[in-house]
């Protein structure tokens, strides 16, 4: 992806930004938490959690102090708990180290941060000179490539066009390029500033489904294990459930029930006391 013209695309997004409260703060901890949120949650639903989490936690030490259970209550409506099973253990690796890692390697160590995130807090937070491969920035740089990228060539060609000294500034546009007009379906070529340098243009087969980073469809949700777990999760914030109410909780059979239960224990996001199942 050519670098040439950055102004283009930051006076495009800078007025457009999507006012996002963690676009408001340079705190790597509150940049993590968002960022975790974020990974297959839309913005609008995480927005609200976010705050709340950031009032009971405001700091990495706070939430390395709570209870796992306690952490999972507040997550309720985000699914995908084991995220917030990931956080608060790297809540207490950064509580224990005593101060937040600055530096790609460290911040990978800890547990649920990959490639993405880490880079996220890096650029985010500490503004470093880097490139971010979320789905949307992933989706605009193989159409202005003009060919499916692997997660290499994507990280490549995000590192490549970011303007020295403008990496928050140029990865919040690009991203919001990508939610905004570079869409999956029916994109705004026209209106965009990188068309003059796009591949693409919006023309003949689009390179963006198959390359990295790219999300795809979900697999279907009602009937699925997901939503089962997440009836069970949901049930336990108010309070413990017997083991022979399971499968009525979850609305599947008692086998499958029981299969899922295990599982959940397994990933210590339950715990089981006999015939009882609560929060750990």
């Amino acid at each position: 992806m050519s670098t040439s013209g950055p102004t283009d695309l930051l006076d495009w997004g800078l007025p457009r930004l999507r006012d996002l409260p963690w676009r408001r703060t340079r705190d790597p901890w509150a940049i993590l938490v968002s960022e975790v949120m974020l990974q297959q949650t839309q913005a609008l639903r995480v927005i609200p959690k976010w705050s709340a989490f950031m009032h009971a936690y405001p700091t990495p030490a706070a939430c390395a102090a709570a209870p796992l259970g306690d952490v999972l209550r507040l997550w309720q409506g985000l699914g995908y708990p084991r995220r917030a099973k990931n956080l608060h253990a790297a809540a207490q690796q950064i509580a224990q180290s005593g101060k937040f890692p600055n530096e790609l390697d460290a911040l990978l160590d800890l547990p649920g941060v990959g490639p993405y995130t880490a880079r996220a807090v890096l650029v985010f937070a500490f503004e470093r000179d880097t490139g971010v491969v979320d789905t949307n920035i992933a989706r605009v740089l193989a159409r202005v490539c003009g060919s499916r990228l692997t997660a290499r060539q994507a990280q490549t060609a995000a590192d490549a066009a970011v303007p020295r000294g403008e990496s928050w500034a140029w990865n919040q546009c690009l991203m919001d390029l990508g939610a905004v007009l570079c869409r999956p379906v029916g994109p705004g070529c026209r209106e965009c500033p990188l068309e003059p340098r796009c591949a693409w243009h919006g023309d003949g087969d689009d390179p963006a489904p198959g390359s990295a980073g790219v999300s795809r469809a979900q697999a279907r949700f009602d009937g699925s294990d997901r939503q089962a777990r997440g009836r069970l999760m949901k049930a336990l914030v108010d309070g413990e459930v017997s083991r022979g109410a399971a499968s009525a909780v979850m609305n599947c059979s008692v086998e499958r029930a029981e299969r899922l239960v295990e599982a959940l224990a397994a990933d210590g996001l339950v715990a089981i006391t006999g015939s009882r199942i609560n929060l750990p």
